[in-house]
């Protein structure tokens, strides 16, 4: 990664962002090297080229959409252990009209 946790926190509070116990970071993608080992949509679609099948519904994306809903996983695991954490999910609102 390019930037540590260390550094992407003081970057996320320097302006008043509060963060809290429980608070959860995305750090960005950490990819593997094939497509079997890609880790963002970007990646997956080759910057928006090839569509990307929504399981067995039919429906497509390139890119996320608004009001898409958007579900993360995570963990990690060594010998004899795993830690991780539920799901965490939210939904793809459409940017706000500022009136410009």
């Amino acid at each position: 990664m390019y930037w540590s946790l260390r550094q992407q926190l003081a970057h996320h509070t320097i302006n008043g962002c509060n963060m809290r116990a429980g608070d959860l970071c995305g750090t960005g993608t950490i990819s593997g090297p094939t497509k079997e080992t890609f880790g963002s949509m970007l990646e997956l679609s080759w910057s928006g080229k090839e569509p990307i099948a929504l399981g067995d519904s039919g429906i497509t994306r390139t890119f996320i959409q608004d009001n898409d809903e958007v579900t993360i996983t995570g963990f990690c695991q060594g010998d004899g252990y795993r830690v991780g954490f539920g799901q965490c999910t939210g939904k793809i609102l459409p940017a706000a009209d500022l009136g410009y």
